[in-house]
C-alpha cells in the first residue's frame, strides 16, 4: 500500500513539474491558430514507436476552432493500410492555449499545449499523457510542406529541453497523396 501511494505520488509530481515547465503561447488566438497544418516533426520516444520511426511520414490536419472554444482536428495520415483520416475533440481549459482531450485508444486523457506559434508558419505542441509511465511526445507543426532550418532547430531544442533522446527527434518525409487532392 505504502509503495503504490509513493507511485502515486511521484506520477503525480512529475507531471506537475512537467506542466509547470511548459506554458502555452502568451496571448494565445485560437481563430489565427485555426487551419491547415503540416506534422513536420515528432520527438517521441515510446518503446512500443521505435519499430515505426522508419515508417512514419509528414501528416496532414485542419484544426477548426468551435464557437465555445473547442477545437475539432482532422488528421490525414498515412498508415500500411493507406491515408486514413482521424477526427479528435480536444477540450478548452482555463488556460488559453492548452486542450485535454479523451483517448478511446489508451482509454486516458492526455493534455495538449500549443507552446509557441506564430500562426502564419510554424507551431510547437506538446503531448502529455500518463499512462503506466508518464509520456511526452513534442511536435513541429507549419502552414506549408517544409519548415526552415532555424524552425526545425526550434523544435529540436523544445525536444532536448523535455529530455528527448536525439534518435527519437524525427523529420520525416512527407506523405504521398495523403490526403488525395480530391479529400484535401
Amino acid at each position: 500500500m505504502r509503495t503504490t501511494v509513493l507511485a502515486v505520488v511521484m506520477v503525480t509530481l512529475c507531471v506537475m513539474m512537467v506542466d509547470a515547465d511548459v506554458k502555452p503561447q502568451k496571448d494565445f488566438n485560437l481563430q489565427r491558430f485555426a487551419g491547415r497544418w503540416y506534422r513536420l516533426g515528432l520527438a517521441y520516444d515510446s518503446p512500443s514507436f521505435v519499430p515505426f520511426r522508419s515508417k512514419l511520414r509528414a501528416s496532414m490536419g485542419v484544426v477548426t476552432a468551435l464557437p465555445n472554444g473547442n477545437v475539432n482536428l482532422t488528421m490525414w495520415e498515412l498508415t500500411p493500410l493507406g491515408c486514413v483520416i482521424k477526427v479528435y475533440s480536444y477540450e478548452k481549459t482555463n488556460l488559453a492555449g492548452q486542450f485535454s482531450y479523451f483517448s478511446s485508444r489508451h482509454n486516458i486523457v492526455k493534455d495538449i499545449t500549443v507552446v509557441d506559434t506564430n500562426y502564419s508558419e510554424y507551431a510547437l505542441v506538446l503531448k502529455n499523457k500518463v499512462f503506466n509511465r508518464e509520456y511526452t511526445q513534442v511536435a513541429l507543426y507549419g502552414r506549408a510542406q517544409t519548415a526552415r532550418v532555424d524552425v526545425i532547430q526550434k523544435f529540436k531544442a523544445l525536444a532536448l529541453s523535455q529530455h528527448f533522446p536525439r534518435e527519437s527527434i524525427l523529420i520525416p518525409p512527407p506523405a504521398e497523396n495523403c490526403p488525395s487532392s480530391r479529400s484535401g
